[in-house]
């Protein structure tokens, strides 16, 4: 398995409010990990609130016994730190009203494992693209309703606000997904600030023409400065190795 993470400012913003973490090694139950975390809040809250829960839960995972069953460990680390945040947020006016999305993914018996809040997402890339996750955004919720059309001019202007963080409250629901990953596909875990700045389209051919996983990222996000770089840019691009990781 090949990983690698990347993280930027863009060219707007004057602090980064993300945070990432890669490891293709074991996190206590856990055989790997990969984690987007795009904070948001006053001052430098929103970069405390990614940080905070992408160390705590790496902390919390490294403390369970490596028999606990894998999917449950990262929801109670997930939880656990929610509360951390949602103490801290309460404790300290500085902090109040942070939050972060969350995006996290891992293998287990050849299967990708994702949990996500927010709007930060996972692609899979490889015969075309295809979004794991669903955003937990206002859009996302009028489109369903039907109240809304994707694209549209009020799409844009509602686009950032999102309707599900961790922190906000004490305790925070997820979601949790398993698929197979084909031979050859490429997983992308992205802030919106990657994803708003690319599309879907763009995404899949810089990610399966570029020469390495390390050109790819690069390539991804001096694009999306390129086309403004109006938010924090993060990702974590994952390759199995070989032909691909086969499900079972």
């Amino acid at each position: 398995m090949q990983a690698i993470g990347k993280t930027d400012t863009g060219m707007v913003r004057e602090i980064n409010q993300d945070y990432i973490y890669v490891s293709i090694k074991p996190v206590g139950p856990l055989p790997n990990l990969f984690l987007v975390a795009d904070g948001m809040g006053g001052h430098n809250a929103g970069e405390f609130a990614s940080r905070l829960l992408v160390e705590e839960l790496v902390k919390y995972l490294k403390k369970q016994k490596t028999r606990m069953p894998e999917v449950k460990a990262l929801k109670e680390g997930i939880q656990a730190a929610n509360q951390l945040l949602y103490q801290k947020a309460a404790e300290d006016i500085y902090l109040s009203g942070m939050g972060t999305t969350l995006v996290a993914a891992f293998y287990a018996g050849d299967a990708l494992y994702v949990a996500n809040i927010g709007d930060s997402r996972l692609y899979l890339i490889g015969r075309g693209i295809r979004q794991i996750t669903r955003d937990h955004s206002y859009v996302e919720e009028m489109i369903a309703l039907g109240r809304m059309e994707r694209g549209s001019l009020e799409y844009w202007r509602n686009k950032n606000i999102i309707t599900r963080a961790v922190g906000t409250s004490p305790k925070v629901s997820i979601d949790f997904f398993e698929t197979e990953v084909q031979d050859g596909e490429t997983i992308l875990l992205c802030s919106d600030g990657l994803s708003n700045m690319i599309e879907n389209e763009r995404l899949e051919k810089i990610v399966k023409n570029a020469p390495s996983l390390e050109a790819a990222a690069q390539i991804l996000i001096d694009r999306a400065n390129a086309n403004g770089g109006k938010d924090n840019i993060s990702l974590v691009l994952v390759r199995p190795k070989g032909s691909g990781v086969r499900p079972c």
